[in-house]
């Protein structure tokens, strides 16, 4: 082998281990620059304004005035001072404990009704399922004002059948039940779920029963239900987080009235940030929140391996 050869094939080598070198690192960079729009966007956007306001609730942080450092005092006049906290919490969590059963409920009832092979179903899972691409808007909120207003529609149907209406929005024992119902009627995202986990449950289980001589009742609560439950516990999570959450509709619609009877928790925080500029003790009162749900979302994941069963592989069930 002459010299020239020689060359060429330590010049290949040399090339070769170059290249395996650079591969080693263009994977990852590559990557990186893949994912670096959400990278950016989840630090400059939630991590970083997280952290901040972490920072913020032990600050008397006004816009006004320089910050200062106060440490737990925001906390200790929340727990201990505030009423209106003690009723943003009342309300919240009646809100909560109503709406989300209900929304639950309708969601899976309506689900059950459409999971049949029939001509124009489509049609019908797009009609129901319309409220929620709408839900939580403005707009939605002012419609649903004016209809459970004094001289509403609703009131003017109930007025058709001789039976006196009231102001639903206005009155204190039934102001709450108008907000509720109005999640309520916004179950379209729940029931898509839940449709989608009743097609995942075999035929097979509903014919063997039916041979065995269960009816529609037993077969709902010994298939249906079981089967059903790894669903329904992500939709009664998701519904826990977004009923602590509810803002628009108690501020367009009520504005917390009347006599704070829907003064929700999401509406107090907003008001101590945005109209009194206490942004220091509304980061405080963030984080408070932010506490509650956890715990509730704990309280029912520690409890779900009671209720939820997923399929194993041999096609039995089994509890989380």
């Amino acid at each position: 082998m002459n010299r020239s050869t020689t060359a060429a094939l330590k010049t290949a080598a040399g090339t070769k281990k170059r290249r395996s070198f650079l591969s080693r690192w263009d994977a990852p960079i590559a990557g990186y620059l893949f994912i670096a729009p959400w990278l950016i966007g989840f630090f400059g956007l939630t991590a970083y304004p997280m952290f901040l306001s972490l920072y913020y609730s032990f600050t008397d942080y006004t816009l006004m005035e320089p910050i200062s450092w106060v440490g737990l005092r925001n906390y200790e006049r929340i727990f201990t001072a505030d009423d209106k906290f003690v009723q943003s919490i009342k309300v919240t969590f009646m809100y909560v404990l109503a709406s989300v059963p209900l929304k639950l409920a309708v969601a899976l009832l309506v689900a059950l009704l459409l999971n049949k092979s029939m001509k124009g179903i489509s049609a019908y899972r797009t009609a129901i399922y319309f409220p929620s691409l709408i839900g939580g808007s403005i707009a939605v909120s002012l419609l649903w004002r004016n209809i459970f207003g004094v001289d509403g529609i609703f009131n003017q149907i109930l007025a058709a059948f001789g039976i006196e209406g009231t102001g639903w929005i206005t009155n204190p024992s039934t102001a709450l039940s108008t907000l509720i119902l109005l999640t309520v009627w916004q179950f379209g995202s729940s029931m898509v779920i839940f449709l989608a986990g009743l097609k995942q449950i075999p035929n097979d289980l509903y014919e063997a029963s039916s041979v065995d001589g269960a009816n529609r009742f037993v077969q709902f609560f010994k298939i249906t239900l079981p089967m059903l439950s790894p669903t329904l516990y992500f939709n009664l999570i998701m519904g826990v987080i977004n009923a602590f959450q509810m803002f628009t509709s108690a501020y367009v619609i009520t504005n917390g009235g009347p006599m704070n009877s829907t003064y929700v928790y999401a509406l107090y925080l907003y008001e101590r940030a945005f109209s009194r500029y206490q942004l220091g003790y509304s980061s405080a009162l963030a984080w408070i929140m932010l506490v509650m749900i956890v715990i509730v979302a704990a309280i029912i994941a520690g409890t779900s391996k009671y209720w939820v069963f997923y399929e194993t592989e041999s096609g039995g069930r089994k509890s989380k």
